[in-house]
């Protein structure tokens, strides 16, 4: 295992650095908006990773194109993330709910 898939233990990273003090959890850390908070991050992310994608595809004349393609592109491409997190997403909402949850643990 390499050092970019290896996960990071972000608690004793944090321990380490005694920096959860200035860290707020959404919500005071409920599991609910923790994992809500997590999943729009995901789908943020994929969404602005898709975004680049599109911008060197060009508008297809043939489904209509012009400016009202242009404009509602950035809908789709955000739609597009969170279908992909609701599919179960690359993981990284996962990674966060237990990077949350950990800082929690740790400001209590």
């Amino acid at each position: 295992m390499d050092a970019l898939s290896s996960p990071v233990d972000t608690a004793s990273v944090l321990d380490r650095a005694n920096a959860p003090r200035g860290i707020r959890l959404p919500h005071g850390g409920d599991p609910a908006s923790v994992r809500k908070a997590a999943d729009d991050f995901e789908a943020m992310f994929l969404s602005q990773m898709f975004s680049h994608m599109f911008d060197s595809v060009e508008v297809d004349p043939l489904f209509g194109g012009g400016h009202g393609e242009q404009m509602f592109r950035s809908m789709l491409v955000n739609e597009y993330g969170k279908g992909i997190v609701k599919a179960g997403g690359l993981g990284i909402s996962e990674q966060l709910q237990r990077d949350m949850l950990r800082l929690q643990e740790v400001q209590a």
